[in-house]
């Protein structure tokens, strides 16, 4: 870097000409910085990891606040490291999470259950008959489905409850004493009403109604924090928050705040996908396809999540609980063959070796089968998920087949709820962005997505800058909102970026569809697994 341009990214932190994103992933917390040209300054992150608790996936409050502040302090360390400036001003800033999920307060702001994350299946009953009475999906990961479950199995906790959020939501009001949440977060806690950018008071009123609600002492629309869209004022950091945020009390509070969103919605920020007719999928824990919708879609479809985008526009989603976890401990198992022969191969190399191998396979991974359920998957109808691979006796077992029946598997899931998308809805994308560290690889990942949504696939140079770049951005335009988002994300933020498409190939995609065939039909495989392999081992 040169020495002048050394001396104005000091300025600018000298001055709080900053904007900060912090994310709660589903494994790591990341804190990322950026100036006013959206280029990243400084990062902090931490692990960590969900638990099963009572049956229930969970973090502990301690486990997020901690997390906070140890993802913030690395993020601050970095910025003393390469700069030599102790960061005490910042410019903007946002909190963004993974998507869903239950937090519940009573009256006195206390917790009355642990957290229950996305991850959770247990609140079928609750979207089977919420949906039927909103004639809406409603996905069994939404607040409402937790919430609603929680009256069906009469749980204590229920008559005390107060106030309902997501993981995003809570962190922001820690910070800033608000009650609010970007609205595309908030459209996985209820259905949102696009047109007026606001819960669907009409759902609302229908569920106050149901005769199990009706009982309890509480409103429904008094328990849910406010929408705001996108550049909207969301309150600033307090005091109190900054300590939190930052013990060592050298962050100044009055930092402006943008409202908190989740990580779908930073995920269609990092890949520029907020217009009509574009789309994203991001690739993590889990894994979800946006479109944006011209309209809403016509029929009902279980597959499809009825979202919007962080200005509050409708788009559908499709989302699978697993992605990575069961890949990674594949790759982890070959890292450890790698090191117990001698090899230096590990962290990014390790993962490009064995991907580059899925590109010289049999297109349709010479008949080999692999389920990725970590957990339980709705799409495939699985309340709890066990990791399977299996083959026939004629498959052909090789390094390249094994990898790519890897990656198709991992993208099955989600395919599912884009076929109905496109197949059935004939819904138009103009681009569809690959987004998450799977596309850090080139092509590779690229090409498999291709084949499996039969759609041209774009990965842009900031593929790889995660959802924590793309609330920083959002907390950028909080300064820009005489803008529409989609504006200025065009003008300000990806004029120039550079990036590659890759077409979907005809013997690629036909591969893929045999792979996807043989996947759906041997679903009983992973649902014996399911019956016969305890959670525990």
């Amino acid at each position: 870097m040169a020495v002048g341009e050394q001396g104005v990214i000091v300025s600018e932190l000298q001055e709080g000409a900053t904007s900060l994103g912090i994310e709660f992933g589903s494994t790591r917390i990341k804190a990322v910085l950026i100036d006013h040209d959206y280029r990243t300054l400084a990062t902090g992150d931490v692990e960590w990891e969900n638990r099963l608790e009572d049956g229930l996936w969970t973090y502990s409050m301690d486990q997020i606040h901690q997390g906070l502040q140890a993802a913030y302090k690395a993020m601050a360390e970095d910025v003393r490291r390469q700069y030599g400036v102790t960061l005490t001003k910042i410019g903007a800033m946002g909190i963004s999470a993974m998507m869903h999920g239950y937090l519940a307060f009573d009256k006195d702001g206390q917790l009355l259950v642990p957290f229950r994350t996305w991850r959770n299946t247990n609140t079928r009953q609750a979207h089977e008959e919420l949906s039927q009475a909103f004639k809406i999906n409603i996905p069994e990961r939404w607040s409402i489905a937790h919430l609603y479950q929680a009256i069906l199995n009469g749980e204590e906790h229920v008559p005390r409850v107060a106030y309902i959020t997501t993981l995003a939501g809570y962190m922001h009001w820690r910070l800033s004493g608000r009650k609010v949440i970007g609205i595309g977060d908030a459209s996985g806690m209820f259905p949102i009403d696009s047109s007026r950018k606001e819960f669907d008071q009409g759902l609302l009123d229908i569920f106050s109604r149901l005769p199990q609600v009706k009982a309890q002492p509480w409103d429904i629309h008094d328990l849910l924090p406010e929408p705001l869209t996108a550049g909207s004022d969301a309150g600033a950091l307090t005091a109190e928050g900054a300590a939190l945020l930052d013990p060592s009390g050298q962050l100044q509070p009055g930092v402006p705040m943008a409202p908190p969103e989740g990580d779908a919605g930073t995920g269609m920020v990092a890949t520029n996908a907020v217009r009509p007719r574009t789309g994203n999928v991001s690739a993590g824990t889990s894994i979800f396809a946006m479109v944006v919708l011209e309209h809403p879609l016509r029929d009902f479809h279980p597959e499809v999540d009825p979202v919007t985008t962080p200005a509050g526009d409708p788009a559908g989603m499709s989302h699978a609980n697993n992605f990575t976890s069961d890949l990674n401990a594949w790759v982890g198992l070959f890292g450890d063959f790698a090191k117990a022969a001698g090899l230096d191969l590990k962290g990014d190399a390790l993962y490009a070796t064995l991907f580059n191998q899925a590109l010289l396979a049999d297109k349709d991974a010479g008949g080999l089968i692999n389920y990725c359920f970590y957990s339980g998957e709705f799409l495939a109808g699985l309340e709890e998920g066990r990791p399977v691979f299996a083959r026939g006796p004629e498959g052909r077992m090789t390094l390249a087949n094994f990898m790519r029946a890897q990656l198709f598997s991992a993208f099955s899931p989600v395919t599912i709820g884009m076929d109905v998308m496109t197949r059935q809805e004939h819904v138009q994308v103009d681009t569809m962005v690959g987004h998450g560290g799977i596309f850090a690889t080139p092509k590779v990942a690229q090409r498999i997505l291709a084949a499996a949504f039969n759609a041209p696939i774009k990965v842009m140079s900031t593929a790889v800058e995660g959802g924590a770049w793309g609330m920083a951005v959002l907390a950028d335009y909080l300064g820009h909102a005489d803008q529409t988002l989609a504006d200025y994300l065009d003008a300000n933020v990806f004029a120039g970026v550079q990036s590659t498409t890759e077409q979907p190939d005809p013997a690629d995609v036909k591969g893929f569809r045999t792979f996807f065939d043989r996947f759906t039909k041997g679903l009983p495989i992973e649902q014996a697994a399911v019956k016969t392999i305890p959670l525990q081992g």
